[in-house]
């Protein structure tokens, strides 16, 4: 199953997906094969495969019967993923300026969207961050927080559990498993809970007051934290 959602994110139907598998699997089928061996309706199977032919997913071989074999898939995602830079290029060049509510409270639903929306924070940051979060949340972000201190940039980590990064200032305290807080550049701010795929849900602003709300509470708390960590 993981295979096929792999495959649907890069422009495949789950239909099609399943039998891009099989065709790796058997290495070439004709559609009725594809049908009797997928389970998938003969009208659906042809259907799925002419998806797969037109979407450079599959090769077509026409001798006695067509038949079908999948394109190696490091080609084709290959072959897909400069496609979309491709169009990525052409939206960026000719689509208006898209007008920006500054300040304006933006609901992010969703884990995957959340997590994106924290990296594209992280990469777009040019003076400091400050990153409330469990060390679990924050491992998978570590390339960014090492580029982010490789290019001179403020990093201050509160986790519950000891993070290495050189060069970055961590404290250690209680943190809830699922909570996170993000302020980039004293301007931008993420705020939630992951509590699971599908009811994650954060706030995101470059509200002013948001901003300075959240900045005056992580260093009420880092000022705590210093003082037990002399005492």
């Amino acid at each position: 199953m993981e295979n096929v959602e792999c495959l649907m994110n890069f422009g495949l139907t789950r239909q099609e997906a399943n039998l891009y598998v099989l065709l790796v699997l058997e290495g070439e089928l004709n559609g009725y094969e594809a049908a009797k061996k997928s389970g998938i309706s003969r009208s659906n199977t042809y259907n799925a495969l002419a998806g797969l032919v037109e979407k450079g997913a599959a090769y077509m071989s026409e001798e006695d019967t067509v038949k079908y074999q999948a394109v190696p898939v490091e080609e084709f995602c290959e072959n897909r993923l400069r496609d979309l830079t491709r169009s990525k290029e052409e939206l960026v060049a000719k689509l208006p300026k898209q007008r920006m509510n500054k300040g304006a409270y933006l609901t992010v639903k969703g884990e995957k969207q959340i997590l994106d929306k924290f990296t594209n924070m992280l990469l777009e940051t040019r003076e400091r961050v400050y990153v409330s979060a469990s060390n679990e949340k924050l491992t998978m972000f570590r390339p960014y927080f090492a580029d982010l201190v490789g290019r001179g940039i403020k990093v201050v980590i509160i986790t519950n559990e000891p993070f290495e990064l050189e060069g970055a200032i961590i404290y250690l305290t209680e943190r809830k498993k699922e909570q996170i807080r993000l302020i980039t550049d004293s301007t931008y701010v993420l705020t939630g809970d992951l509590v699971d795929q599908y009811n994650a849900a954060c706030l995101y602003s470059s509200n002013h007051n948001l901003a300075e709300v959240f900045k005056d509470a992580l260093a009420n708390e880092i000022k705590l934290l210093e003082i037990k960590k002399g005492n």
